[in-house]
């Protein structure tokens, strides 16, 4: 198989999808005969710097080289987060690159994502030798701390849990619907977590703190962009920013923390068996990433792998918020069951909610349907394949995978498809990467559990 001139191969692709380019695949051929250094900064709050080195063809692989820093600089954008690139050794690509992402440019989605988070502009500049950052990177100590009474809210696109948690011990859990992602009014948002909260430390004789896992991107508690608002009018994001402070406001004087779902999903992982190095993908409204490392401790990454790229395929779907093609929401969520369904000759009720849609594929996975069966083989195949991607960006021992798409039968193939690929493809990943469901211990300690560890009393 070639891509851009590069020769590529993978023995097995997905059922579903024979267009599928797995990124890390291609990258990892580019780079076998890429030559030219290049080193690429990116500058994130507080003079965070991460820094890696890379190489381009240069010469007839113009394309190639174009192609391969631009996915690469979108996949650290996403991943790492950051408001200032600096590229060394490609001025013309770091020039194309300054007018792809701009708010004019092709992605201008990505150019105001940056400008909501950090509020500043992103900058993309071509620098020499002299004039590189050095890396300056910091990790730091996420939850597990179980002492006292403490409230734990896990808020998902679909529905809210919040558990009250004495000592380690989760005495009350509940889980309720709620639709804050059609949603416009953020006061909506903000009475079911309060009613969420109350609820919680009814079942307690005090409140000592609270602990929040949500989706989004966030600057201390402050949801600076977040699915879960997404409906939000921009003249209300102030009432947004501070929501989950001023709903804990309505409990006490007590610590509030926040932190991304995903990075609370790998924290559990971290609780219940202790061992770090956990990559936690949670596979439901959309993709959620955490990660902690040996230590059990973040990396102060934005994890938005919902936006990264996984897919190089001309013919890969469209992410409608993003405009771009070929990324990890489309492949890693019940979006991705959607979109196979068609290919697996399943009909889905256009007028059903895409939740809806996924229980029918489930139901017919659970009841042995082939054509269900082969949604979940093509996702575990992508999945895979994209390891040889993101074990380049993490230190993985440990995969969570999680999330609706994830549960019956049609999870535990995925699994194991994925499973079987790496020890045909990939023996070095599979012999290193544990790829599993969370255990019956994980379970117990669960996303909103971990939340409520989440401040320090």
């Amino acid at each position: 198989m070639q891509y851009l001139g590069i020769e590529y191969n993978i023995k097995n692709t997905p059922v579903l999808d024979k267009n599928f380019i797995p990124f890390g695949v291609w990258m990892k051929e580019y780079l076998k005969e890429a030559k030219i250094p290049v080193s690429i900064a990116v500058e994130r709050e507080n003079g965070l710097i991460s820094v890696r080195d890379t190489f381009i063809r240069g010469g007839q692989f113009a394309d190639a080289d174009y192609r391969y820093i631009e996915r690469f600089v979108k996949f650290e954008l996403w991943s790492i987060g950051g408001f200032r690139v600096y590229i060394c050794g490609c001025d013309e690509i770091a020039k194309k690159l300054a007018e792809a992402y701009s708010s004019a440019g092709e992605r201008s989605f990505d150019y105001q994502f940056v400008g909501d988070v950090y509020e500043k502009p992103l900058e993309v500049l071509a620098v020499s030798r002299e004039d590189f950052p050095e890396a300056h990177e910091v990790a730091k100590q996420i939850g597990g701390h179980m002492d006292g009474c403490r409230i734990g809210f896990d808020a998902g696109g679909s529905d809210r849990k919040v558990s009250a948690v004495i000592d380690g011990e989760p005495v009350y859990s509940e889980e309720v619907v709620w639709y804050p992602k059609v949603t416009e009014d953020p006061t909506y948002h903000f009475n079911e977590i309060v009613t969420a909260f109350k609820t919680a430390a009814s079942k307690m004789p005090r409140v000592d703190a609270i602990g929040v896992s949500s989706a989004g991107t966030f600057v201390g508690n402050s949801p600076m962009v977040a699915s879960l608002f997404i409906k939000v009018p921009s003249d209300r994001r102030e009432e947004v920013k501070s929501i989950y402070d001023r709903a804990g406001a309505e409990i006490g004087d007590v610590p509030l923390v926040v932190a991304n779902d995903g990075d609370v999903t790998a924290l559990a992982g971290f609780m219940s068996t202790g061992r770090g190095d956990i990559l936690g993908i949670a596979m439901g409204t959309s993709e959620a990433v955490g990660y902690v490392n040996t230590d059990g401790n973040v990396l102060g990454w934005i994890n938005e792998l919902a936006f990264a790229p996984v897919d190089l395929s001309e013919k890969a779907m469209q992410d409608e918020w993003s405009t771009d093609f070929g990324v990890g929401c489309k492949y890693f969520s019940q979006d991705a069951v959607i979109k196979l369904a068609p290919a697996a000759n399943i009909i889905l009720d256009p007028e059903n909610t895409p939740a809806e849609k996924l229980k029918v594929v489930q139901a017919l996975a659970n009841e042995g349907n082939e054509d269900a069966l082969d949604i979940y083989r093509s996702i575990g195949c992508y999945l895979a394949h994209t390891l040889v991607l993101y074990s380049n960006f993490y230190e993985i021992e440990t995969l969570l995978v999680l999330g609706r798409v994830a549960s019956g039968d049609g999870g535990d193939l995925l699994i194991s498809e994925c499973n079987r690929i790496l020890e045909e493809e990939y023996p070095e990943l599979a012999a290193k990467i544990n790829v599993t469901l969370p255990d019956e211990k994980m379970r117990r300690v669960g996303q909103s559990v971990a939340a409520a560890s989440l401040p320090e009393l």
